[in-house]
């Protein structure tokens, strides 16, 4: 259940009703409360004041139909804006882009506010009434169009706001800044934090002896054969595990769960989510348990999805690079995000894919996460569409180089290492001449520095080129 609320939490941020419709509400309830309080207070002390003396029906109502009318308008013209906004950046950017447009809170507020004032100015409207209407006896709601003119003047610097938000918020530099410091932000929040306590042993490898013998590799039919299959019943993509559902439940009923899909993956009905040990104990009750600690969806999220959001920053890097758009400045701000994100995870202990509860039982098998595994994700994907540019090539060392850096372990540098020689591969089938050459010897001069024992040192002494346009 609470996968599924956290699934809807995130609907409903990347909804452009919610907000609104919240906003709309408060203004109704402003509206009462102005209402009841001209009823029970009255307005007579403001004729003692300057600039607030009380108005007449018929001003109040040309000035609430006034800011009501044009409050409408204004809300179909930035309703208008914002969709063609959204319609643009998808198609540039690309149609996974849109999700980060429509949480937007800007375009949220902007659109709840002129939607708001001007439910405001329709209810208090309703309430006014000359002498002659109501038998001798008018009333005009003076306090409330006070706060109805305030309504307005603060629609009239939301708009201004909103002019200013739009392009802004389409530039390809905030479009990848958001992305990538959603990314970091992730990447601290997710590491080392993880389902229950890693159980690694002196040599940093996994303890593999708690794993049952139906989950191990060279497990034989018998074996393999003691385990219960927790089905999906909905197709599309996973976008939520409740890690900590899953630990509870598999306490309760003594379990050892493996779970065959992370979030990101596509899954369809019938497919296993879960497979649990001892089969005997996975009960209905637990089957039921364990399947709503999964959430569903149509589309990916960044809610638990590393990958999703790496891959918006690929995606845009590699529509740069196509020959159709030609843009590598913007491959290469991609680059530099990716290169930060490489550099955090280069530096933190990742978690084992075997999950303890607190007493220490093996309790889940969760996917292996690896710095490999990250690396390909994002320089592996790009490497092919920046071995064709000089320009991106050359910042794809750079960015490597940058990753090394904060890299301590000799088996991650060895991977980094690798890719400059993938990249090199790459160039030569696509570059020839000066192109080539530049890029053959920015390679060399990375791997020259870490071939050294103090390759820290080397490369912040190669700051000439770690720092310049490389």
């Amino acid at each position: 259940m609470r996968a599924r609320l956290l699934r809807l939490s995130d609907t409903l941020r990347t909804s452009y009703w919610f907000l609104p419709t919240i906003m709309a509400i408060l203004a109704m309830v402003i509206a009462f409360t102005m209402i009841w309080a001209d009823t029970h207070v009255g307005s007579e002390w403001m004729d003692q004041l300057p600039w607030f003396y009380a108005a007449r029906p018929n001003g109040a109502r040309q000035l609430l139909s006034a800011v009501g009318g044009s409050m409408i308008t204004v809300a179909g013209t930035v309703f208008s804006v914002t969709i063609a906004a959204v319609v643009y950046a998808s198609g540039q950017y690309g149609p996974r882009l849109l999700s980060n447009f429509m949480s937007d809170r800007g375009n949220q507020v902007t659109l709840g506010t002129f939607i708001a004032t001007f439910v405001y100015c329709l209810l208090v409207l309703r309430t006014i009434r000359s002498a002659d209407e109501a038998g001798g006896a008018g009333f005009v709601p003076n306090m409330a169009l006070l706060v109805a003119v305030a309504l307005a003047l603060c629609s009239i610097a939301v708009l201004i706001f909103f002019i200013h938000h739009v392009p802004s918020k389409i530039h390809i530099n905030n479009v990848i800044d958001d992305i990538g410091n959603r990314l970091l932000k992730e990447i601290d929040n997710r590491f080392p934090r993880f389902i229950g306590a890693p159980r690694p042993d002196a040599t940093g490898q996994d303890d593999t002896a708690l794993v049952p013998p139906t989950f191990r590799l060279g497990a034989g039919i018998e074996d393999g054969a003691r385990r219960k299959q927790v089905r999906s019943r909905e197709t599309g993509y996973l976008q939520l595990v409740d890690n900590q559902s899953l630990l509870n439940v598999a306490r309760q009923h003594d379990l050892v769960l493996r779970i065959q899909y992370q979030p990101g993956d596509f899954v369809h009905v019938g497919r296993a989510l879960v497979e649990a040990y001892p089969p005997d104990s996975c009960d209905d009750a637990a089957d039921e348990a364990i399947r709503r600690a999964f959430a569903v969806g149509s589309r990916r999220t960044a809610l638990q999805d590393l990958r999703f959001l790496i891959d918006e920053l690929v995606e845009i890097a590699a529509r740069a690079l196509s020959p159709g758009v030609n843009d590598p400045f913007t491959a290469i701000t991609c680059l530099d995000w990716l290169g930060a994100a490489l550099s955090d995870i280069a530096g933190r202990e990742l978690p084992s894919h075997l999950r303890t509860d607190e007493d220490g039982a093996l309790r889940v098998i969760a996917h292996p996460v690896t710095f490999a595994h990250f690396m390909d994700r994002a320089f592996g994907a790009l490497a092919q569409y920046c071995a064709a540019d000089m320009v991106a090539a050359l910042r794809f060392i750079h960015a490597l180089g940058q990753v090394c850096l904060d890299c301590d372990d000799p088996r991650r540098r060895a991977i980094l290492s690798g890719y400059v020689d993938k990249l090199e591969a790459l160039s030569r089938e696509a570059l020839t001449g000066f192109n080539l050459t530049r890029v053959s010897q920015r390679a060399d001069e990375l791997r020259r520095a870490l071939a050294e024992p103090d390759y820290h040192r080397r490369l912040r002494d190669s700051g000439a080129w770690l720092g310049g346009t490389a």
